[in-house]
C-alpha cells in the first residue's frame, strides 16, 4: 500500500508538527529501539500518525525534544499505543515525559474481550483484516540510512495503529473506554515508580528462604548491582547474573576462589568487580541486627490454591457479564497479596495493588468471599 510518509529530521520541523498534532484529539504513536547490551533502550525512530499520514521522526538528529514532551503531557490529545512498556521507557529516556492519557490499543483488545495480550499483528488481522509483513522488528533501527523496507515497516505499522484506534473507540462503551485510560495511567505510574535499588531484594528468587542478617548481604548486592547496571547502562544480569545472588547472601563468601565457585557466577564479574563485591559482602554482613531487614513473608502454602481458585471466580463472573477477557481482572499477585493481609483466619484487607474500578467493582465481594459471607460457587 502507498503511504504519505513525512520525515521530520530537524529540531523546527519537530516543534512546528508537534504544534499541529496538539490540535487533534489523538495520535498514534510508535518506537523503534535498540536494546541487545544495553539497561537503557536506544531510540532508533519515532512514529506518528493522525490516521491518514506516518510522521517519521529521527532521533539521531534531534537535540530539542521539549516540543515532543509536551504533547505527550497535553491533556487533550489522547497517545495511542500498542503494548507499550517499552516505548514509555524510551520516551522517559529521550524526553523526560510520559504519554497523558494513554490509550493501550492491547488492553482495549482485552476490554472488547478480543483476546488478552494479543499481539500487534494479529489485532491488526482482527480489527482491520489487514495482513502485515513480518520480520523488521529485530532489524537494525541505528543503522542509517534505513531500508526502503524498515521505513514502510514503520509508516504501516503507525497508520493501522491510528485506524485501529478509530475501530476500537466506536466499540468501546465509555465506561470501557475510562477503564482503558485508567489502565493506562496506571503502566505511567509504575515507570514513575522507579524501582529503589535498596528496595531490590524483595524480587530476588528465594529471598524468603534467608535469615535477616542474609538478608541485609542480599539488599546491599542487589541494591549495588540496579546502582551498576544503570550507571554502566548494561543489563542487569550483565553485572550479577540474577541466579547468583542468593547463593552468594547465603554463603557469603571471603575470598576470590570462593567467589568464583558461586552458582552461575560470571568470571569476567569475578574478575572485574570481585574486590567490591568481597566488600559489599562483608561490611554488609557486619551490620548490627538492629539494621538488618525484616525477615520476608513465605509464598502462600499449596493450601491456599483453592481460596485464590475462589477469589479468581469472581472476577471470571464479572469478566463474563462485562464481556471483558477474564485475564483483565484481577491479576494472580494481587490475589496473593490479599490474602498474604490475613491468612489463614483473616481478618483480611484490601491491598494497595487492588485500585480503581476493580476495587469498586470486585473488592467487597473478595472480602465477603473470605469472610464466608459471599456466593463462592
Amino acid at each position: 500500500m502507498a503511504i504519505d510518509i513525512h520525515w521530520i529530521r530537524d529540531d523546527a520541523s519537530l516543534a512546528q508538527h508537534c504544534a499541529s498534532w496538539r490540535g487533534l484529539s489523538f495520535v498514534a504513536v510508535d518506537t523503534e529501539f535498540m536494546r541487545v547490551d544495553t539497561f537503557y533502550p536506544i531510540a532508533g525512530l519515532l512514529q506518528v500518525s493522525e490516521g491518514e499520514r506516518a510522521y517519521l521522526i529521527d532521533p539521531l538528529l534531534i537535540e530539542d525534544w521539549r516540543p515532543f514532551a509536551a504533547l505527550l503531557e497535553d491533556p487533550a490529545v489522547v497517545k495511542v499505543l500498542h503494548a507499550c512498556s517499552e516505548d514509555l521507557e524510551v520516551f522517559l529516556r529521550l524526553t523526560g515525559s510520559l504519554p497523558t492519557p494513554l490509550f493501550d490499543s492491547q488492553l482495549a483488545a482485552g476490554y472488547l474481550n478480543l483476546g488478552f495480550s494479543m499481539g500487534y499483528s494479529r489485532l491488526v488481522q482482527a480489527v482491520l483484516d489487514i495482513e502485515l509483513p513480518k520480520g523488521e522488528t529485530r532489524s537494525d533501527w541505528l543503522q542509517r540510512p534505513l531500508s526502503e523496507t524498515q521505513v514502510s515497516y514503520a509508516a504501516e505499522d503507525v497508520l493501522h495503529l491510528a485506524q485501529i484506534y478509530l475501530a476500537l473507540r466506536q466499540r468501546l462503551s465509555a465506561e470501557k473506554n475510562a477503564w482503558v485510560l485508567e489502565d493506562g495511567a496506571e503502566l505511567v505510574a509504575n515507570l514513575r515508580r522507579e524501582v529503589d535499588p535498596d528496595e531490590a531484594y524483595r524480587e530476588a528468587k528465594l529471598a524468603w528462604k534467608l535469615s535477616r542478617q542474609q538478608l541485609a548481604v542480599l539488599r546491599a548486592l542487589c541494591a549495588w548491582r540496579e546502582r551498576q547496571a544503570r550507571a554502566r547502562n548494561q543489563p542487569r544480569n550483565r553485572i550479577i547474573r540474577e541466579h547468583s545472588l542468593w547463593p552468594l547472601a547465603r554463603t557469603q563468601p571471603d575470598n576470590l576462589v570462593a567467589l568464583a565457585r558461586i552458582e552461575d557466577m560470571h568470571p569476567k564479574t569475578v574478575r572485574q568487580d570481585g574486590e567490591t563485591l568481597l566488600q559489599l559482602i562483608k561490611d554488609a554482613a557486619a551490620l548490627p541486627p538492629s539494621d538488618w531487614p525484616e525477615a520476608l513473608p513465605e509464598p502462600l502454602p499449596v493450601e491456599a490454591s483453592a481460596l485464590l481458585k475462589k477469589l479468581r471466580a469472581i472476577g471470571q463472573r464479572e469478566a463474563e457479564r462485562l464481556d471483558i477477557a477474564p485475564e483483565l481482572m484481577l491479576r494472580k499477585k494481587t490475589l496473593e497479596a490479599l490474602l498474604k493481609t490475613g491468612y489463614p483466619d483473616g481478618p483480611y484487607q484490601l491491598p494497595d495493588a487492588l485500585r480503581g474500578w476493580r476495587r469498586e467493582l470486585m473488592g467487597q465481594a473478595l472480602l465477603d468471599c473470605l469472610a464466608g459471607k459471599g456466593d463462592s460457587a
